[in-house]
């Protein structure tokens, strides 16, 4: 059998009825657009986060360039962020009109050192946009205290990082507002695309329904501003719902599969070896992805392939050294963290129904090519 980093179907084997139930109570609503199941996973996505608000859209992607807007942030601005991130992060960031201004992250955790945040803040800056990557959250307090210091908004991104805590606050809840994607993969995945926007503001709030629906207000066809057309879809909506009550679970499911990868994989982790991922103290970790760490990170992928084992890396090339953003003017060697981590990491399978058989068949093979290599 096929061994990949994500698969769905053991876990759709188990929720089919109640997943097939959600499709037929929307198409027999008489209403598939901006109906009761988005109004619903609304108010109940908000709740879950102890917020007043949230709005869907139709991806995360959408939910970070709506939220920057929202907040205010346009052409001539700035947004400080990492570039270890998925390129969403940054076309968001271009498609709000603004410049991704990129710092370095932490070897140990990966996420932004924000140690060196405020000597990226110039008088264009407006905003601060940390990643909470792999599943775990970024070391919230100094940004905040930063933000209050130079007046910059905080919008957080957690597309990976649903259910995730900070000393016991879910991350989303710390900034002025926080973009979560539901793309299949995620904690809290949909059957498709989608995303969402939390906020405590209700001015921040109202700007994103007016910017999910082509900039207009109740009145349909008398736009305020420019806006677009990124609605939530009333079936993964309707789904999302159903899942959510069950978020808490696939993130206990996912510890559970990190434990085991921590206990059958101590003996051959260390220095110059293979590293496993770091839980920052105060930190409840998700696991959106499982991030492992070696020099031979390479070799070791191709040997696995033998054992017809599959896996990825999240990511392979840090965005500011692609071609599509070369004129933003970052030199390969000018992130040296994000650059060696790249070269060094890669994933193991993580979801909440992978078998114990599964992965103790990865857990296998992985220690007999970690003795070869």
């Amino acid at each position: 059998m096929t061994t990949r980093v994500w698969d769905y179907l053991p876990e759709y084997a188990v929720e089919k009825d109640d997943i097939l139930d959600a499709v037929q109570k929307v198409f027999g609503s008489g209403q598939l657009v901006l109906g009761e199941s988005v109004k619903g996973f609304e108010a109940e996505f908000a709740a879950y986060h102890g917020l007043p608000y949230a709005t869907g859209v139709d991806n995360g992607t959408n939910a970070l360039k709506l939220a920057l807007q929202a907040l205010g942030v346009g052409p001539g601005d700035e947004v400080i962020t990492v570039s270890n991130t998925a390129a969403p992060t940054i076309v968001a960031i271009v498609g709000a009109g603004a410049t991704p201004v990129f710092v370095d992250v932490r070897e140990d955790d990966f996420l932004i050192d924000t140690e060196q945040v405020e000597a990226a803040i110039t008088p264009r800056t407006k905003a601060l946009l940390p990643v909470h990557l792999y599943g775990q959250s970024v070391d919230m307090e100094p940004l905040k205290r930063i933000a209050e210091k130079h007046g910059l908004k905080i919008l957080e991104d957690c597309a990976q990082s649903h259910g995730a805590r900070h000393h016991g606050r879910l991350t989303g809840t710390m900034g002025d507002a926080a973009a979560f994607s539901f793309y299949p993969t995620k904690v809290l995945g949909a059957y498709g695309d989608g995303g969402a926007v939390v906020t405590a503001d209700e001015t921040t709030d109202r700007a994103m329904k007016q910017l999910r629906y082509y900039g207009m207000d109740k009145i349909y066809y008398v736009v305020r501003s420019p806006g677009h057309n990124s609605r939530l879809d009333e079936v993964q909506a309707e789904i999302l719902r159903r899942k959510l009550t069950r978020l808490d679970a696939y993130v206990a499911g996912r510890g559970a599969v990190a434990r085991r990868y921590e206990e059958q994989l101590a003996d051959v982790t260390g220095p110059g070896g293979l590293l496993l991922p770091a839980t920052n103290p105060g930190n409840t970790h998700v696991y959106y992805v499982y991030v492992v760490r070696h020099p031979k990170r390479d070799a070791i992928i191709e040997a696995l392939k033998a054992y017809d084992i599959h896996l990825n890396i999240s990511y392979p090339w840090p965005v500011h050294t692609m071609s599509g953003y070369e004129h933003l003017g970052w030199a390969e060697g000018s992130l040296p963290v994000t650059e060696k981590l790249a070269g060094e990491i890669f994933s193991l399978p993580m979801y909440p129904s992978l078998s114990e058989g599964l992965q103790d068949k990865v857990i296998g093979a992985l220690r007999e090519v970690l003795a070869r290599v």
